[in-house]
């Protein structure tokens, strides 16, 4: 498929020493002048494109990247500074993995807190009654368009029974633990523990409770000008 003519791009500023102030991404995205289907699968697609890193320049990049929905993910602390960890197996890796809930942004019109609230209830039987942003962040931006934000959770109380999600496939039947967050913390750092969602949660947490004078975001933040719903 062939797009419009190329719409204008402002070409990167030159690098220069970063001398204190506001550090953030910046968004620049470089509109594709070609783009195809290589593979289209169940959950997401693989995409080639074509693109100029600035206006008129002759060569043209190719770049391909898996196009995803984007998910959520939970650290769900109790009242005794415990995370819950769910293990659960993932085929890619060859390796069952604890992780905090998590789940796709699959549910159209849904907002990314009303997601996370959903995923926790499905994969956990919690509540919460108190919604914050942990994190934002890219799983391998190189190669994929997914995003995850990341919420913390608390004020936890048990789905009734009789209102429980049956879960089934990889999600049935899976390992669940409450874990001191010191412990799980420490588990990252020695390697242990390697599923990216749980890694960026965990220590932002962390690093969270050693800045006293910093506030976690609303559960409604918007995220790098994407809205709060989906």
């Amino acid at each position: 498929m062939t797009f419009p003519p190329e719409q204008s791009v402002t070409p990167p500023a030159p690098y220069t020493e970063h001398r204190g102030g506001v550090v953030a991404d910046v968004p620049a995205p470089r509109p594709a002048v070609e783009t195809e289907t290589a593979f289209s699968g169940a959950v997401w697609d693989v995409t080639r494109e074509s693109f100029r890193m600035t206006p008129g320049a002759p060569e043209l990049l190719v770049r391909e990247l898996i196009r995803h929905p984007g998910a959520v993910a939970v650290v769900a602390l109790d009242g005794e500074d415990r995370v819950r960890l769910i293990r659960q197996y993932r085929h890619p890796v060859g390796e069952e993995l604890w992780e905090i809930p998590a789940g796709l942004l699959d549910v159209p019109g849904e907002s990314l807190v009303d997601a996370a609230r959903r995923e926790l209830a499905e994969e956990t039987d919690l509540l919460a009654e108190r919604w914050e942003v942990l994190s934002d962040f890219y799983t391998t931006p190189g190669s994929s368009s997914e995003g995850i934000r990341v919420f913390l959770a608390r004020g936890l109380s048990e789905v009734p029974a009789a209102e429980r999600h049956e879960r089934t496939g990889e999600e049935a039947g899976m390992p669940q633990a409450w874990v001191p967050l010191d412990e799980a913390v420490q588990a990252v750092l020695a390697g242990r523990l390697r599923n990216p969602s749980l890694v960026v949660g965990l220590l932002a947490l962390t690093a969270y409770r050693t800045q006293p004078d910093t506030a976690l975001r609303p559960a409604d933040a918007p995220w790098h000008g994407r809205s709060a719903a989906t």
